[in-house]
């Protein structure tokens, strides 16, 4: 079932038993996040949650934790909410493949209802905002798509990016935003204000479930998230035009907010709560002016709480990391089996593979490290043979205790490129980063004794395949 729109989609949690309301008046800090950071502690069936009852707020409608468990992430790609992890990857990996599908342009756009525009614009008055971490420098909107378009290209579609960026509130009529220096905002940024001239944005909140799960994908700089959307929904993705800026936007937002980012202003933001579970101190950033703000009757305000993993982030951008590196490093070396890049947002992945000689794995990692999201997030790499599966920790774990020598097998790459938020980086935006060879060594690599590996039976699969639908019987 493909969603149109973020309410759609918590109808779906509600009735699978995957959203929970909470009833009781809760303080708006620090119950809203602790809570949610305690949804990420309960287990992998964790629900969304739902607060309409918050302390000081007249008119509050809260969802947070909404892609928060894999039972959730099934569901919103219309997966039963049972599929086991590595199911929703490789379901992931085929939809991947439907690449590009048309979106589809509607009119009468539900955020179109109520519009604030030039001094009327007040952030306050559209959303209940709230503190994600009591260390925070502000309130922030961190579970936005925001879109912009290049400078020099306007006109074409694939490089208009839908991403999502942290966005401090300042006040009530601005933001600001962090571009990392490897993602698409910021090199519209820089065009512009080569330029001399100030980014036109759109930055859409409490979008449908799989704008959300694209947003934060790791694509090519001519590729659109609206294309891929359609893929994995299995249907045209719903867009309407924005009436200030004319881009794009998902049709079922909740709020829509329009304006720019303005040429070579900076603002002091953070610190914020990071993905990393360390804090990111404040740096000077850009400052979005709001010039419009459309939204609909009673909006829903979505927030995404981070902080030590797993959180709500972990389980939104697992699969959506995963795939996009398996298929680039399988255009190149198709011997690669699957790609395991759900740790802290990739910052260490652990790749399967085929040999086709000697210091082939190594190979592979370096790739990895090179691909769009590599060059910004990727440190440590993990390479196991075709045979371990990446997703399975105990395996890994064997791989690394019985075929790696350090002496021939680690690799330390000096000085390479990490987004400033990685808090080993020093200094902030480059790293050491890392390889390590946990594959049997093929010709001419002969070292070790590896002549007698012991393999799983043939019979094992079928076993273990029945043995899941005995268990699942007996539980009912």
């Amino acid at each position: 079932m493909a969603y149109d729109d973020l309410r759609g989609f918590l109808s779906t949690l509600e009735k699978e038993g995957q959203l929970l309301r909470i009833t009781d008046e809760v303080l708006p800090e620090p119950d809203l996040a602790a809570a949610a950071n305690a949804a990420g502690r309960i287990g992998e069936g964790a629900p969304a949650l739902w607060f309409d009852n918050v302390k000081g707020f007249t008119d509050a409608r809260i969802a947070m934790n909404v892609h928060g468990s894999w039972a959730n992430h099934a569901l919103a790609l219309g997966l039963p909410k049972h599929t086991p992890v590595k199911e929703q990857v490789e379901e992931f990996a085929r939809r991947w493949d439907a690449f590009p599908v048309a979106p589809e342009r509607r009119e009468d756009a539900p955020w179109r209802e109520n519009t604030q525009e030039g001094t009327d614009v007040d952030l306050f008055s559209v959303l209940p905002l709230f503190r994600l971490n009591d260390g925070d420098g502000g309130f922030y909107l961190d579970k936005a798509a925001v879109v912009s378009r290049d400078p020099e290209d306007p006109g074409h579609f694939g490089k208009q990016n839908v991403g999502t960026y942290r966005l401090q509130v300042i006040d009530r009529n601005r933001l600001a935003i962090q571009p990392v220096p490897v993602h698409d905002v910021a090199i519209h940024l820089r065009k512009a204000e080569e330029k001399g001239e100030d980014l036109p944005i759109a930055i859409t909140l409490g979008n449908d479930p799989v704008m959300a799960i694209v947003a934060g994908m790791p694509m090519g700089y001519d590729q659109s998230e609206y294309e891929m959307a359609g893929a994995l929904r299995g249907a045209p993705a719903p867009i309407a035009t924005a009436p200030l800026t004319g881009f794009d936007v998902p049709w079922g937002s909740e709020v829509v907010i329009e304006g720019v980012v303005e040429s070579r202003k900076r603002q002091i933001e953070g610190p914020f709560g990071e993905f990393t579970g360390h804090y990111s101190g404040g740096r000077r950033m850009p400052v979005v002016r709001i010039d419009r703000i459309s939204y609909r009757t009673n909006p829903v305000f979505e927030s995404l709480y981070l902080g030590m993993p797993w959180t709500e982030c972990d389980y939104l951008v697992g699969p959506n990391t995963c795939v996009p590196l398996l298929k680039q490093l399988r255009a190149e070396f198709p011997e690669v089996q699957a790609v395991n890049a759900m740790y802290t947002h990739g910052l260490l992945a652990v790749i399967s593979t085929r040999k086709r000689y000697g210091g082939f794995a190594k190979a592979v990692a370096m790739r990895a490290m090179t691909t769009p999201h590599g060059l910004g997030y990727i440190t440590t790499v993990i390479v196991v043979d075709e045979d371990v599966d990446p997703f399975d920790l105990p395996q890994v774990m064997w791989a690394l205790s019985s075929k790696v020598n350090p002496a021939g097998d680690v690799m330390i790459l000096p000085n390479l490129s990490v987004v400033e938020l990685a808090p080993a980086a020093q200094p902030a935006g480059l790293t050491s980063k890392m390889i390590i060879d946990a594959t049997t060594p093929v010709h001419p690599d002969t070292r070790g004794n590896f002549s007698t590996p012991a393999k799983d039976l043939p019979e094992a699969k079928d076993w273990a395949a029945r043995l899941r639908r005995l268990l699942s019987e007996a539980r009912g």
